[in-house]
């Protein structure tokens, strides 16, 4: 322990100390409890959660890591993307701004906070201030697996699931092997480079990996845009994590430490924005007789931007600091009172808070007021959900009462010469809310199955979107400190058939209804708000197909929705708009062949339908269909040669249309590197 201390001692953050000696203490803690050889085999980790439980009557599905694998970018969300999930924005998190990186699924989009539970090891990953997702963060190549459950309803996520939950698993060291790396290089003079080092230690297991990806960046001004002040969208990003896995006497424990770090320039030359991260968590799992979990985390993150006026090309806003933390417990039991009969109960409480901190610029640079926004909320939830078996038929209910507050809210803005400062503190606001989850499920036999389920959650708005204004020139969107919790109610339908071992087919039909749905609510020319608007409605079918043979591979994905705004009285001329950032229709198809083992060979197209950047539906983001594609060639035993093109026919996607202000995403990209693993 003393050597822990040694190491923490030369951080120089506290917090950082704090989580150094959490973790380098977990396998002393439990060395008494590791079974000798006199007491039989010691027992082997795995370093994950309870088994997730299958969701009678509710859509699913799953990305593989040999999916993972076969990314051309490289990047985790074009893998989400694969499997209907959508971000805010259609570019990706190379040349996006982080905190418009919220994730959703079925349409209900048109906000940048994530309207999906994302979760790593079982632990939420969405900012504690903005609610965007980390995705620089997410290595594909340190994921073993990600579970997608479509819709709310899924209470021990709750709450945020508005759109569904998002789980990703940790690759563990049977999978990464003693050692493994990857380095690739692509015609832009960008680098993606990622390893880990993974070992057991008696019955347990330690893991250290780490990852950069960053360099120039593509143009994502088009050339008869450009001006004297526009640059590529260059970017550099890291991550760096330890996890441990120590057995105890019917389960293991499991901490882990997570850092990140994300420079990134926007458009314009001194248009930076910086992103830095840390995420500790302590987890213990029972697999005894009634297995059960018990977690808690620590999030603490931080963001600076600087924002460039199109119109003058000078600097008019430091976002200098948004200091945020988010912590959290949550426990889980599952008794199983008899072989018919599956129970889960727990609850979970959470905190986040954070203050934005902002200089407003004159064209001179000169600071002419300072601006600070934040405040506090908590949640606190408690739910119990059964599952009854009865031969063919699988059936669930379940429910959950969260009890939340507001508080410490506040806004502020000192001149910096003469004038008034302005100063306002925010009433604590109080209320509950109940969640529903219901399922039904009919077995086809052994090959399919016919399903309907109906839940509701609900979404607490964030600290941003309550306390923070903010300006994308021309255009200030206010922020409301009154705003709602937003609540989802969805229904669907579906049939799951897999007729042989190598063919599955689902399908689904839903109706949600997000009321409350809060978004940015034109009121005046170049004036926006948030506000709750009555609801999205969103109507849809989706079907997802894989195929898989000796050598060759298909998945395939499509839906098609009709999402509406109902606005009522708040902004009659929303009523019927289909939610910004939103797309009728997606598509994605990947085929692969394997023509030996350790060769890999993969085609994926992927296909966006129009959508519109505003909530008017005046600036219209055409359709765009890409082509990206993947090989892998074996050089040695624990060395292949790795080629990725990505957008390989070129095509031009729309990512941004202010007024005719675009933004393109990526052009044609080809990157080669090695893999290499050390088994």
């Amino acid at each position: 322990m003393s050597i822990s201390r040694n190491i923490a001692a030369t951080l120089p953050d506290p917090s950082l100390q704090v989580s150094i000696l959490l973790v380098l203490a977990c396998p002393a803690q439990v060395a008494a409890q590791v079974p000798g050889s006199e007491q039989g085999p010691p027992i082997v980790v795995t370093g994950e959660a309870l088994p997730t439980r299958d969701r009678p009557g509710g859509g699913s599905a799953g990305i593989s890591r040999e999916r993972l694998e076969r990314t051309a970018s490289g990047l985790i969300e074009e893998a989400l993307a694969g499997a209907g999930i959508a971000q805010f924005r259609r570019s990706d998190s190379r040349s996006s701004n982080p905190t418009s990186q919220g994730l959703t699924l079925r349409a209900l989009g048109g906000n940048a906070t994530s309207r999906a539970a994302v979760l790593l090891d079982g632990v939420p990953l969405a900012d504690p201030f903005f609610g965007s997702v980390p995705l620089t963060a997410l290595d594909p190549a340190m994921i073993e697996r990600i579970e997608i459950v479509r819709g709310g309803g899924g209470l021990d996520a709750a709450p945020g699931n508005v759109a569904g939950t998002i789980r990703l698993f940790s690759a563990g060291p049977d999978r990464l092997g003693r050692a493994s790396a990857e380095l690739l290089a692509n015609d832009r003079g960008e680098l993606d480079a990622s390893g880990a080092l993974a070992a057991r230690l008696g019955g347990g297991a330690v893991i250290v990996s780490g990852g950069y990806a960053g360099g120039p960046g593509f143009w994502t001004t088009p050339a008869d845009q450009r001006s004297t002040a526009s640059v590529p969208a260059r970017f550099a990003a890291w991550n760096a994590g330890v996890r441990i896995a120590a057995p105890l006497a019917d389960g293991e424990l499991q901490a882990r430490i997570g850092l990140l770090g994300d420079d990134r320039t926007l458009r314009f030359a001194g248009a930076d924005s910086t992103a830095r991260g840390q995420d500790t968590s302590l987890r213990i799992v029972g697999r005894g007789g009634v297995p059960y979990e018990v977690a808690g985390y620590v999030q603490m993150r931080d963001f600076s931007t600087v924002t460039v006026s199109a119109a003058s090309l000078r600097p008019v806003l430091d976002q200098a600091s948004t200091p945020s933390t988010g912590t959290g417990l949550q426990f889980e039991l599952r008794p199983e009172p008899a072989s018919w009969l599956k129970l889960q109960l727990g609850g979970s409480w959470r905190r986040g808070e954070g203050r934005a901190n902002e200089n407003a610029l004159a064209p001179s640079g000169v600071v002419t007021e300072r601006r600070q926004a934040g405040g506090r909320s908590d949640v606190t939830g408690v739910f119990v959900q059964g599952e009854v078996l009865m031969g063919r038929v699988s059936a669930i209910v379940g429910g959950r009462v969260d009890r939340w507050a507001l508080s410490e809210g506040q806004f502020t803005a000192v001149p910096a010469g003469p004038g008034a400062a302005l100063s306002v503190r925010y009433p604590v606001r109080r209320g509950t809310e109940g969640s529903a989850t219901a399922g039904l499920s009919y077995a086809l036999g052994t090959k399919g199955r016919i399903r309907a389920a109906y839940g509701s959650t609900f979404r607490l708005p964030t600290l941003n979107e309550l306390y923070r204004p903010f300006t994308v020139f021309p255009v200030r969107t206010e922020a409301n400190a009154a705003l709602a919790p937003e609540r989802n109610r969805s229904f669907e339908i579906g049939l799951d058939y897999a007729p042989a071992p190598w063919a599955s087919l689902s399908v689904s039909a839903y109706r949600a209804r997000l009321a409350g749905a809060i978004a940015n609510v034109t009121i005046a020319t170049n004036l926006r708000q948030r506000r709750n608007l009555p609801a999205i409605r969103s109507t849809g079918f989706e079907a997802e197909l894989h195929l898989t043979g000796k050598t060759v591979s298909l998945d395939g994905f499509v839906a098609m929705t009709n999402a509406r705004v109902e606005s009522g009285g708040i902004a009659p001329v929303l009523d019927g708009k289909r939610p910004a950032q939103t797309a009728a229709v997606t598509a994605s198809a990947s085929l692969s062949w394997r023509p030996a083992p350790g060769w890999q060979f993969t085609g994926s197209l992927r296909h966006t339908g129009a959508q519109f950047e505003d909530d008017l539906g005046k600036d219209r983001l055409p359709p765009a269909t890409t082509l990206d594609l993947f090989g892998e060639v074996p050089l040695t035993p624990g060395a292949a040669l790795v080629v990725r093109a990505e957008n390989m026919t070129g095509a031009r996607t729309v990512t941004r249309n202010q007024g005719g202000s675009i933004d393109l995403g990526v052009p044609r990209t080809i990157w080669l590197g090695a893999r290499i693993k050390v088994r």
